[in-house]
This record gives structure tokens, C-alpha cells and sequence, in this order.
């Protein structure tokens, strides 16, 4: 039985040796925990998305939040609120994408997907599919829009983000 509380090192070693190289280079940081450029950028955990160059942004411009599926959940609605009060967000763009796993499937198909294949009873979780990323999308920035607890002045979107072109497909909510 593994050590719960050993850190795995072998598991971890490229991601150790790579972050002494990233170490040696790095020359400190003048950037705050603000969102320099305003923005909030909540979408998938998609490895091809990189979110802050599909919008011409550079670290530090602003807060990225990603899960799977690019929904608002009720800790990202949490997290955002703490972004517009506390870390300089005055915009939000919901930005799921293209080829999303949690688009097309239902709830009930992907618990039977992992159930089947590993035995694992999931159907306590709430994975928020949506037929159609447009829908799931539109939601989700209703949500946001509805937010008794986020101003009037905060500007919210949605586009859907085209992983074959690097486009993003703004939605009319």
C-alpha cells in the first residue's frame, strides 16, 4: 500500500527536473494577483485550449478557470465573484469549445461509460453535459448575467473556442 503521505516522486520527476530549469531562468515578477487587462476567462481543462494567446494575452491579464466543459459551476460562480470584487475582473467570457466529451453525451451515458469500464459508481457527481455546446453555453452566461451577486457592470459573453482553427465563434445570448 502506497504512503498517503510521501509525496510521489517518481511519478513527478520530468515535472520536477523542468521546473528547476524554469527555476534557474526565472527573474522574479513584478505582476500583482489582479487581472491587469480585466478579464476572466472560465473554460475547459482541454489540454488544446491554451486560453490566454487564443485571446492575445500574456500571464498576468487575466484569471483563467477551467473544468471540464467550461460550465459555470457553483465554485466558479464563487471564484468569479471573488475576481470581480477582489482581483480587478470586469468582464467574463465563457469559453467552452469544439470536440468537448461533455458535449453530445448525456449524464446518464458518461456514469455508465466509467462504470462499465472501471467499476466506479459516479452518479453522486453532477458532470453538467449538454447536448449542444451552444445551449450549455447560452446557460451558463444567463447564469452569470442573473448573478444577484455580481454588478451590472460587469460584462459577460460567451464564444465558442474551434480547437481545428484557434477561431473563436462569439454567441448571441
Amino acid at each position: 500500500m502506497p504512503d498517503s503521505k510521501r509525496f510521489p516522486i517518481e511519478a513527478f520527476t520530468d515535472i520536477l527536473e523542468a521546473n528547476t530549469e524554469y527555476a534557474a531562468q526565472y527573474r522574479g515578477s513584478d505582476l500583482t494577483g489582479t487581472a491587469a487587462q480585466g478579464l476572466a476567462i472560465v473554460t475547459c481543462m482541454d489540454s488544446r485550449i491554451d486560453p490566454l494567446r487564443a485571446v492575445g494575452m500574456k500571464p498576468g491579464d487575466a484569471k483563467i478557470l477551467r473544468n471540464a466543459g467550461a460550465r459555470v459551476t457553483e465554485d466558479v460562480h464563487r471564484t468569479l465573484i471573488l475576481a470581480v470584487y477582489l482581483l480587478g475582473v470586469t468582464r467574463i467570457l465563457v469559453m467552452p469549445h469544439t470536440e468537448c466529451r461533455m458535449v453530445g453525451s448525456t449524464e446518464s451515458q458518461i456514469h455508465a461509460g466509467i462504470r462499465d469500464e472501471y467499476g466506479v459508481d459516479t452518479r453522486s457527481i453532477e458532470f453538467r453535459t449538454t447536448d449542444v455546446v451552444d445551449a450549455g453555453l447560452a446557460q451558463d452566461v444567463v447564469r452569470l448575467r442573473a448573478s444577484p451577486l455580481l454588478p451590472r457592470t460587469v460584462s459577460v459573453g460567451g464564444a465558442v473556442y474551434d480547437v481545428k482553427t484557434g477561431m473563436l465563434r462569439p454567441l448571441q445570448v
